[in-house]
């Protein structure tokens, strides 16, 4: 891997810490499960913390990694998975598979996420272009993630089951909790790659800000890149949606923060931004997990409530440097 690209130690080291941290904490309840009885903390360790923290590094990895991927092709700072509507999407594909079609295996359900997703992506990309601006594409992905929530509550009223509602309820705010180290497995595995594959494309994405003519004469197929970018994003939401649900604003956040360790470059963003992205999780389901509620709140309201006030930040901050 070129220099350029390389990750900064700094962000790895506090990945790494953030990780052995949603392992060890609440450390009280674990140093009480070692002390009463060693195997049964062992396999509270192994079997709830472990995937827990897995799949919060995945899965914020991969909307950092996306969301790093969308901005670069739309040229928009607001592109991300949640905002463009292909987290509602894999979300509405989940639902459809699980309670209207009545199939409800991990393979399944994660067929019927991407689909969900490329869904959205494509209508995304006839209603607002590839290089849309901030008003179109807002719009744009505001009225797809309207529909898709709209067709979700649909299909949940149509499902057989009297319960779906209430047993959607948890999973469509975003968690992560009792989730097992096979289902770890199966969203890493096409995470891991889709998150390498993005930042193999790393030159593509770093000529388009100088245009698509630009990035064409420098021998970038675009077509080709909208393609790509397209296929891995729902691919790599789309299986961690139908393992642990809608997540928001972390594919927004992440790659912003991002662009900044790499001066500006969008495609030298992609792997700082997956660490980002997974830091940003993994402290967000430590807040579900310490805070003194009494019980666990979703990890989607979390990162929605952290997530929401820097949005609009970055709204008044761009009506700002326009001028209006």
């Amino acid at each position: 891997m070129s220099g350029d690209a390389r990750i900064p130690l700094p962000l790895l080291a506090g990945a790494a810490l953030l990780f052995l941290l949603s392992l060890a904490l609440p450390w009280t309840s674990l140093d009480a499960l070692f002390a009463r009885d060693p195997s049964l903390g062992w396999a509270v360790l192994v079997q709830l913390r472990l995937p827990r923290a897995v799949l919060a590094l995945v899965y914020g990895a991969t909307l950092g990694a996306s969301g790093a991927a969308a901005q670069a092709l739309f040229a928009n700072p607001l592109a991300s998975p949640d905002l463009t509507g292909t987290t509602s999407g894999a979300a509405l594909g989940a639902v459809v598979t699980a309670y209207l079609l009545a199939l409800t295996s991990p393979l399944a359900l994660a067929l019927g996420a991407v689909a969900g997703a490329f869904g959205a992506l494509f209508l995304l990309l006839a209603l607002a272009g590839p290089r849309a601006e901030t008003a179109t594409l807002l719009l744009a992905g505001l009225a797809i993630s309207a529909l898709a929530g709209a067709l979700t509550t649909l299909a949940l009223a149509l499902a057989p089951s009297p319960f779906a509602f209430y047993d959607a309820y948890e999973w469509l705010m975003g968690s992560l909790v009792d989730r097992s180290l096979a289902q770890a497995a199966f969203a890493a595995v096409p995470a891991f790659a889709v998150v390498l594959l993005l930042a193999r494309l790393r030159p593509a994405l770093d000529s388009l800000t100088l245009g698509e003519e630009v990035a064409e004469a420098f021998g970038h197929d675009i077509a080709r890149l909208r393609l790509w970018i397209v296929c891995l994003t729902a691919l790599g939401v789309g299986a961690c949606v139908a393992i642990c649900g809608a997540i928001g604003f972390v594919g927004l956040v992440a790659p912003i923060f991002a662009r900044r360790l790499t001066r500006g470059h969008p495609g030298r963003a992609v792997l700082p931004a997956a660490l980002i992205g997974g830091a940003l999780l993994l402290a967000a389901d430590l807040v579900t997990r310490l805070a003194p509620l009494g019980r666990t709140l979703p990890i989607g309201v979390v990162t929605a409530l952290l997530g929401a006030p820097f949005f609009l930040s970055l709204v008044v901050g761009m009506r700002w440097r326009l001028g209006r």
